[in-house]
């Protein structure tokens, strides 16, 4: 009998002895763990390297989907078409050479989806439409803009801005997916470009615009996935505005 306890007694202990170190073990894992994310590499005629971390913990299916375009030499070629004092932004395929491009869903709090990266120097943010322009028309038709508003939070594509400073307006409201971490001097170098003036024809006024006025040229954008596979993104059929008023427009 004392030996049967004996028994129990050390198989118990060595439970508890492998419980508490499978315990121990995996605390170490999960507080030492360091996730694996993509690293982007750009190249840009004439200015150097940028290299980017993208961010699929955070934004999983915007990284899918640039990492997509990236692999198909999308952004081979592209410019960046706009530059502000506190940010560069890419041109978009689908308005340069007028493709039927699909949507993918806004990322980004304002559209229900958990996303606290904040845009400060150095965020890379999917850019998106804005159709505030067209409310009122779209409310005088719809009777209503929310269908319109939730329209342009998921008209995402393929264009992405760089930031150089700060822009909380900007928190929430668009779908942030990584950061740059090498070539931040190449991207404020960029943001210092001539841009184009525009004279209007009645007035003689001149206006400064955010087209550069030599568009620094995207060479390529390659991925590192660290071994990681990613799948394809989920996509949406893109909403085209001027088809939308032309349909109702027909009606009426």
């Amino acid at each position: 009998m004392k030996n049967k306890k004996l028994i129990l007694s050390i198989v118990f202990l060595s439970i508890v002895v492998i419980l508490t170190g499978l315990l121990i073990y995996g605390y170490v894992v999960k507080t030492t763990y360091k996730l694996k994310r993509p690293i982007a590499t750009m190249e840009i005629e004439g200015y150097g390297t940028v290299k980017m971390e993208l961010y699929p913990d955070i934004a999983p299916n915007t990284v899918e989907n640039f990492i997509k375009l990236a692999n198909e030499g999308y952004y081979n070629g592209l410019t960046f078409t706009r530059v502000e004092e506190n940010l560069i932004q890419s041109a978009s395929k689908e308005l340069v050479e007028n493709e039927t491009a699909y949507s993918i869903k806004g990322e980004f709090s304002d559209n229900e989806f958990k996303n606290n990266l904040k845009f400060e120097r150095g965020t890379i943010g999917l850019g998106r439409a804005d159709y505030s322009n067209y409310y009122y028309t779209y409310y005088y038709y719809a009777g209503d803009i929310q269908g319109l508003i939730e329209e342009e939070y998921n008209s995402g594509f393929g264009s992405f801005f760089i930031m150089t400073d700060t822009e909380e307006e900007f928190d929430g409201r668009y779908a942030a997916f990584g950061k740059v971490i090498e070539g931040m001097d190449i991207i404020d170098q960029i943001t210092q470009l001539e841009t184009e003036i525009t004279t209007d024809e009645e007035s003689g006024e001149t206006t400064e615009t955010t087209t550069p006025v030599n568009p620094p040229v995207i060479t390529n954008i390659t991925i590192d996935t660290q071994g990681v596979k990613y799948g394809e993104p989920e996509r949406q059929e893109a909403f085209d505005i001027n088809q939308w008023f032309a349909n109702i427009l027909t009606t009426y």
